[in-house]
């Protein structure tokens, strides 16, 4: 790993996971980096200054100005010097002062006026972890362009065993790392993609769908966001955090054809990655139907297809990706769907490969392309399949 020259801020607030700095701090001396700690003042309870300047080669800075000497920590200087900001930990009382522009402390005015990238790595019990407040919080810092490094499961200072773990040292060198050396292949490009399942409904209470969680769709969505594009999602009902994206949330095919049909002409790349219903009702009953007979029959209509009726559209210069998911003839009823839609790719996967498919967090895809050409992978991570996506448009 080489950070060479980069110049981190690293912010460490009140946790018990304050321990892990010091490793953290080394790690990152050790890549290359500058580093300059900032420490909140409860911080100071969990771990002395004097083991993370001697680590960093550099003053550990907690006040507004050192009353020995009247010398003034510059916060704005600060922000202006970092090429990146880390806080880890993160505590929940720093996550809500953060959120809420809250500013008592040289680390969150160095936060208030930081113009470098921003990534925090918060570390609570799991109940505090869980808490609406918190995921409220966590919410609106991703919504200010701040990255959050989700806390680990495992055993907690409390003795309960969940969520609320700050990542391990290594692994936020990882991600430090990812985040200088990725490339920007995509920067600027507009990405609009659609993902999750469809509900369209019976009665006020009933509705037909499918298993679609919209995993793959939204690993999609982060990897292109990470390589620089401007990502607009087309969710159906998902149990996702979407915030980091311009989002719009659908229910029925027809709303998700509505919005995308209005979003299609400014996209550059459109992913069609939702498992969009079929068939809908032909009517919906205004009250719950009733259990009266053995026997009940719904009669229904075909919603549009929305990759059908876009590539309709498709203008020269934009490139359309769709899926498909097959339990027989997967391979002839891909390579239909691929030209009667006018796609550029098709993605398919099998609902009976193991490890692969709806809700799962991995799949088992082929990628054919228009040319011909055609990309295998084994049961690999959905990132890695985004990934491997992303690869494929790159080599064109």
């Amino acid at each position: 790993m080489s950070l060479s020259g980069k110049r981190i801020l690293l912010g460490v607030t009140g946790s018990i996971a304050a321990y892990k700095s010091a490793l953290l701090v080394r790690l990152l001396i050790k890549a290359g980096a500058e580093v300059q700690v900032i420490m909140s003042t409860s911080a100071l309870d969990f771990i002395t200054p004097l083991t993370l300047a001697t680590l960093s080669k550099r003053p550990v800075l907690s006040q507004f100005w050192e009353k020995e000497t009247g010398e003034w920590s510059n916060h704005v200087e600060l922000g202006l010097w970092a090429d990146l900001f880390v806080i880890a930990p993160l505590s929940a009382n720093t996550l809500g002062k953060m959120a809420n522009g809250i500013c008592d402390n040289l680390l969150l005015a160095t936060y208030l006026s930081a113009r470098c990238p921003v990534m925090v790595c918060p570390a609570m019990d799991l109940d505090m972890y869980q808490h609406p407040a918190v995921k409220t919080n966590l919410n609106r810092l991703i919504s200010f362009g701040n990255s959050v490094l989700e806390a680990t499961s495992g055993e907690l200072a409390s003795g309960l065993v969940g969520q609320g773990r700050m990542a391990e040292p290594q692994s936020i060198c990882q991600e430090i790392e990812f985040f200088f050396n990725r490339k920007k292949d995509f920067l600027g490009k507009r990405v609009l993609i659609t993902l999750g399942p469809t509900q369209e409904n019976i009665d006020p209470v009933r509705f037909i769908s499918n298993h679609s969680s919209g995993k793959m769709g939204f690993e999609i969505a982060k990897a292109f966001q990470h390589a620089g594009a401007i990502v607009s999602v087309v969710a159906g009902p998902v149990h996702l955090d979407l915030s980091q994206f311009t989002t719009h949330r659908v229910t029925s095919a027809n709303e998700m054809f509505e919005v995308a049909n209005r979003l299609h002409s400014e996209q550059d790349i459109c992913v069609f990655a939702a498992a969009v219903a079929d068939y809908a009702p032909s009517e919906i009953a205004k009250e719950k139907i009733k259990k009266l007979d053995s026997e009940a029959v719904i009669h229904l209509k075909k919603n549009p297809d929305i990759a059908l009726e876009l590539g309709r559209k498709k203008k020269p210069n934009q490139l359309h990706i769709g899926f498909a998911l097959e339990t027989e003839q997967e391979e002839r009823y891909a390579l239909e769907k691929l030209h009667k839609k006018n796609l550029d790719w098709i993605v398919l996967n099998s609902a009976r490969d193991e490890g692969a498919g709806f809700k799962v967090d991995t799949n088992k895809v082929s990628i054919f392309h228009s040319s011909g050409r055609v990309t295998h992978s084994a049961v690999i991570p959905k990132s890695e399949v985004a990934q491997l996506i992303l690869n494929e448009i790159k080599l064109g």
